[in-house]
């Protein structure tokens, strides 16, 4: 489990990664001191828990929760925080967890052990309608104009975002292939080379292979090697 741990004091940040670091498949990939470097911190890393703080400079911890909801990928928050007064409030944000200062380590593994780690998703629109693409329905995406259009086995949808951070957000599920499109190596079931020294990779359920770019063929071999 990967815990940013998010809080403008530098010795409540340490204790809790003291704590964090303590217990055994339990990381603290992060720090944040407010909500503005908690979203940051939240796109580049995709942590599954947030350690949230309510009181802190600029967005306080609920208006920052509220931030994380919205995220493509939204981490579970457990809110740690010197006021009581705020519990109610917090769990309409949807957070799991409301523990008060100072937090025991037993109190801590409590609260993380209600997170389910979920499979991570991407959130889509189609026409009038928006959605969650669990990663592992998607075949592959393709970079079109201004969009990512989100190929399933059964549907397409799109999104405002670029493939270049959703491969460092994705890897290493998500590998580029092309400097359009990336592909789910979950449903690669073959890398082919045509006669003309070509590489194409099929995809489970895709009925036409997709073409490799040669500039890539290096990297994508050394990754799919076997596959």
């Amino acid at each position: 489990m990967n815990i940013l741990v998010v809080d403008d004091e530098p010795l409540a940040r340490a204790r809790l990664r003291r704590l964090i670091e303590a217990v055994p498949g339990r990381y603290c990939v992060g720090e944040a001191v407010d909500g503005v470097q908690a979203v940051e911190q939240c796109r580049r890393l995709s942590p599954d828990v947030v350690l949230l703080d309510i009181g802190m400079p600029g967005p306080d911890g609920l208006a920052t929760a509220r931030a994380l909801a919205d995220l493509p990928r939204p981490p579970a928050v457990v809110f740690v925080t010197a006021h009581g007064e705020f519990a109610l409030d917090a769990f309409e944000t949807g957070a799991v967890h409301y523990l008060l200062k100072p937090v025991s380590a037993q109190r801590l593994e409590q609260a993380l052990a209600r997170v389910t780690v979920s499979e991570p998703e991407l959130r889509v629109h189609g026409t009038g309608c928006q959605r969650r693409v669990a990663l592992s329905d998607v075949l592959y995406l393709r970079a079109e104009a201004k969009y990512v259009t989100v190929h399933c086995q059964d549907d397409e949808w799109l999104m405002e975002d670029s493939l270049a951070r959703l491969a460092e957000q994705y890897a290493p599920a998500l590998l580029r292939i092309h400097r359009a499109v990336l592909v789910n190596t979950r449903h690669v079931v073959a890398l082919q080379r045509t006669n003309d020294g070509r590489l194409w990779v099929q995809l489970h359920g895709l009925s036409e292979p997709l073409p490799v770019s040669r500039r890539l063929a290096t990297a994508v071999q050394r990754t799919l090697h076997g596959v």
